[in-house]
């Protein structure tokens, strides 16, 4: 990443972040969608062209625009905020290739179980001060000790579905 981004400390823009998650339920028939209200995270880009940081982001605040649905999803069952209240994606490493396509490798972390995750990611905007990735892939809940599935309705991957916007914040 050493031609496209600055290197330097960034820090994620909160506001126009955005992460967001949705699922098929009812035996495939209805996608369940929601957001995480609150998101923070940080990286670095190294003179070498390296990349590292981490996005996190509070379980609590998914919303689905259903409260019974969203007590159930921060309950024991899935999420279980009360004792792991945050998923962290951990950045390893971060390269970018042909044009604005971006390999990024990490680990992330949902109810205290970590899994290697490799993620590709597009470059949507770069300059001295501003920095946007959008990403989409999916995941396995069921790595995570989220199998709750009561009568086999929730089958198959969550996609996870984000932009992220991190802006400058001092040379390293």
């Amino acid at each position: 990443m050493t031609v496209a981004v600055q290197t330097g400390l960034w820090q994620l823009d909160r506001t126009a972040t955005t992460v967001a998650v949705s699922h098929k339920t009812m035996w495939g028939m209805v996608t369940v969608k929601g957001a995480f209200a609150v998101v923070d995270g940080q990286g670095e880009v190294r003179p070498d062209g390296s990349a590292t940081g981490t996005v996190t982001v509070d379980a609590a605040s998914l919303d689905t625009k259903h409260p019974k649905r969203d007590k159930h999803l921060r309950s024991e069952h899935f999420f279980d905020v009360d004792n792991h209240p945050e998923i962290t994606f951990a950045v390893r490493g971060a390269e970018l290739r042909d044009g604005d396509t971006v390999d990024v490798t990490g680990q992330l972390t949902a109810r205290g179980i970590s899994r290697p995750t490799n993620v590709t990611a597009r470059l949507t905007r770069t300059n001295a001060d501003a920095v946007s990735l959008d990403a989409e892939f999916t995941v396995d809940r069921d790595q995570f000790g989220m199998g709750w599935n009561q009568m086999g309705m929730i089958k198959g991957l969550t996609t996870v579905k984000a932009t992220l916007v991190f802006v400058r914040t001092k040379t390293a």
